[in-house]
């Protein structure tokens, strides 16, 4: 039975844990050629096992996708030893959460900096394979903190301005065959949103059932559900979507 992504080559920034580790599972998992960057070692060196554990084609790669050089770099590398870059998740992502009279330069320029200088770096550097091969998918992942939310005006405005990254990239790039669309996750039960509650004093559990008491669906996000809405965004028969955000956040939203 042939796989959903077999002979391609995804690449996810930020992919050695949480969200985007669980996107690579996905494409591996799914036949397709994997290839991470991410700043965290440690994690890096846990993903780079499981996956090699588990038989998959993996390229693994320690660079910040805000040093544009690390990133064409780590981009070239990919297509020469894989011979495509295919899909690319714009996944890396941090946050410095704050409320604004206490918020810092440095809190607002590290999260604009990785979120939107990162995706605008490892796009412009994919697009440039993509082209040539009239054939490409590029998913930004946003946040339904892009409506709003208390104490991330700066995560906020970051994962808004990838939703209008991602609709000028559909509009900019469709006629060489390459969508462009973003998910936006709600509430995810990642190490992102155990720091959350650290932070605002409370214990993850109660922000678990906190946030799921106003979840239509009754239950918190998992990675898994990000993975999936990200594989129909890159699959080959989702041609005609472009340019498209996909609220995943367990009921409606913007």
């Amino acid at each position: 039975m042939e796989k959903q992504f077999e002979g391609r080559t995804a690449l996810v920034t930020g992919g050695s844990r949480g969200i985007g580790f669980k996107i690579a599972e996905r494409f591996a998992s799914e036949g397709a050629n994997v290839a991470i960057l991410d700043v965290n070692e440690e994690a890096l060196d846990k993903a780079e096992k499981s996956l090699a554990e588990q038989g998959y084609s993996i390229y693994i790669k320690h660079a910040s996708v805000t040093e544009r050089d690390e990133v064409e770099q780590a981009i070239q590398e990919i297509a020469g030893r894989f011979g495509s870059l295919d899909i690319l998740v714009n996944n890396a992502g941090v946050i410095r959460d704050n409320m604004l009279f206490k918020m810092t330069d440095e809190d607002w320029m590290t999260v604009m900096d990785v979120h939107l200088k990162g995706a605008f770096y490892a796009s412009r550097a994919a697009q440039h394979y993509m082209t040539k091969q009239k054939y490409g998918r590029i998913i930004n992942i946003s946040s339904t903190s892009a409506l709003g939310n208390r104490g991330q005006s700066n995560y906020a405005t970051a994962k808004a301005g990838l939703q209008g990254l991602t609709k000028t990239l559909a509009i900019e790039l469709g006629k060489f065959g390459i969508t462009a669309n973003a998910v936006a996750p709600g509430f995810i039960e990642t190490d992102m949103t155990k720091a959350t509650a650290e932070r605002i004093g409370i214990s993850f559990e109660e922000l678990v059932s906190a946030s799921v008491s106003q979840i239509p669906v009754g239950r918190s996000g998992k990675p898994e559900d990000i993975a999936n809405a990200v594989a129909f965004f890159a699959d080959e028969r989702s041609s005609f979507v472009s340019g498209q955000v996909l609220y995943v956040a367990g009921g409606p939203r913007g």
